[in-house]
């Protein structure tokens, strides 16, 4: 299945226009030393990319060389086209000056960053100062305003949270309740039916507690009727056998025991 026509428009996102550039110049190169090499054609190829990074490619030892040629070329070209000669003559008029003029700009920014400031007087010194601590209040006047308008979105953030979590409370709350309302609800009736089934069996009705009155009992001595029984029995045979020891004498008593 072949490949979809692509739209030829500049692509928006930077990772996929790296990544296609990447992919085109080394295709590009490697169809320009093709050309070279089958066709015994002189190529030079220079690319810049949108960071300003120069690829450059020549069939010849140098790419010099083939600017060089380029030049004695375009020079012909413009000599046989007169209404051009007056632009070009211009352009090359005006190409010193374009580049004494980058020459200063480079060197300000140098100045800038805090380089090459020995050449420099003192006049030019404090206007470069100026020039910085203006510059200084710009950026610190966008940082202010930028760091408000952070502040304010989190602000904006923090009451959005908060509220959510008040509204969530008072729903936790509102559920509380109700869940406590069913339980009073569910106690009364409980105690309505206990009512009912004591009003219904007032047997198991419990009477209710009341402190009885102490009543103080009379200590009773009892005594044990076998005891006594025994002590009157050992009691009469004791009388009994002095009674007899007085009416036997003592010797048969001495006998007896012999």
């Amino acid at each position: 299945m072949g490949r979809g026509r692509v739209q030829l428009k500049r692509i928006e996102n930077k990772i996929s226009r790296q990544v296609t550039f990447s992919k085109r110049r080394t295709g590009l190169l490697k169809k320009a030393n093709e050309i070279s090499i089958l066709c015994d054609a002189e190529v030079g190829l220079i690319v810049f990319s949108s960071k300003g990074k120069l690829f450059e490619y020549s069939s010849d030892s140098s790419l010099d060389n083939t600017l060089e040629r380029y030049e004695k070329y375009s020079q012909a070209d413009r000599q046989l086209i007169p209404n051009d000669f007056g632009l070009q003559g211009s352009r090359t008029l005006d190409q010193p000056k374009l580049m004494a003029r980058v020459e200063v700009l480079q060197r300000n920014l140098r100045n800038c960053a805090g380089e090459e400031l020995d050449p420099m007087s003192l006049s030019e010194l404090q206007r470069l100062e100026q020039q910085i601590d203006s510059a200084l209040k710009r950026i610190r006047s966008r940082k202010s305003q930028l760091s408000q308008e952070y502040i304010s979105q989190l602000q904006k953030k923090v009451n959005l949270k908060r509220g959510e979590l008040e509204r969530a409370l008072q729903e936790h709350n509102i559920l509380l309740a109700k869940q406590l309302k069913e339980k009073e609800k569910s106690g009364i009736r409980n105690t309505q039916l206990e009512e009912q089934n004591h009003g219904q069996n007032p047997s198991i009705q419990q009477p209710p507690s009341q402190s009885l009155p102490m009543i103080s009992l009379p200590s009773l001595t009892l005594r044990d009727t076998q005891a006594e029984e025994s002590e009157t029995q050992i009691q009469a045979q004791a009388q009994a056998r002095s009674a007899n020891n007085m009416s036997i004498p003592h010797w048969m008593i001495s006998i007896a025991r012999k």
